[in-house]
């Protein structure tokens, strides 16, 4: 026989199986790597993506679509604050919402009105609830409302101004404590707030305030009491004006 057939001849199986490897000569394990390397990435990609996607109105020149007139509360009418006594924002995707805050006027609802809706004012609340009994909504919930005095609680809190004043009892009637009470559980109820004295704050609560409101006759047990009862009533059709009040 010729050299080529006695080197096959002498060559002897070695017992183990052969592995192939891939034609382009990567390991399987490399292969493997490689894939989970980019499905990680894939994942980000997508969680990249997403982010973009729900933030890309706070890019400069580019604003979230709203409607105007919109409600965030069924039994309130829309007048819109003045922009220069609130900051847009998305929340509770950028600032959690986890507190009401209860304010006194000091004055009356046109007066209240009035003044929310000035921009020299550099103030306003998201409501305000008359001694009647209605409500106005001049800011969406979803934005942060110049309130408080502390910003870390004007970007979680949503305000509610009451008709009167803080010394007069009788400024604190019955029709305004079950109207804000029904707004208050709807809040709480739409941002998952607990009804209790330390989510449910009065103004004279918030660190670095100088304001004393809702004073020393806001029956807060009364309050609690009628938002707690509030949630849990059935719901009642409810019709959602869009005027001026």
């Amino acid at each position: 026989m010729g050299n080529n057939g006695s080197t096959r001849a002498a060559r002897k199986p070695s017992g183990k199986p052969s592995r192939k490897k891939p034609a382009d000569g990567v390991s399987r394990r490399a292969l493997l790597i490689g894939g989970g390397v980019v499905a990680a990435a894939g994942t980000a990609a997508v969680l990249a993506r997403d982010q973009v996607k729900r933030l890309w109105w706070q890019v400069p020149g580019v604003e979230k679509p709203r409607k105007p007139g919109e409600l965030d509360y069924a039994g309130a009418t829309w007048v819109a604050a003045s922009e220069a006594n609130w900051r847009r924002a998305d929340r509770p995707d950028d600032f959690p919402i986890d507190r009401v805050i209860i304010h006194v006027t000091q004055g009356s609802f046109a007066s209240a009105v009035k003044v929310f809706q000035d921009p020299a004012h550099q103030a306003a609340t998201h409501y305000i609830v008359g001694q009647d009994g209605r409500v106005v909504q001049m800011i969406r919930e979803l934005d942060v409302a110049y309130q408080a005095g502390n910003r870390s609680f004007n970007e979680r809190a949503v305000g509610i101004e009451h008709e009167g004043f803080v010394d007069r009892p009788k400024d604190l009637t019955k029709a305004m404590y079950a109207s804000s009470a029904r707004l208050t559980a709807s809040i709480c109820a739409r941002h998952g707030i607990p009804i209790d004295r330390e989510h449910i704050i009065g103004h004279v609560e918030v660190p670095g305030t100088d304001h004393t409101d809702p004073g020393p006759h806001w029956d807060w047990d009364r309050y609690l009491e009628l938002v707690r009862r509030a949630a849990t009533a059935p719901p009642s059709p409810t019709p959602s004006p869009s005027a001026k009040a």
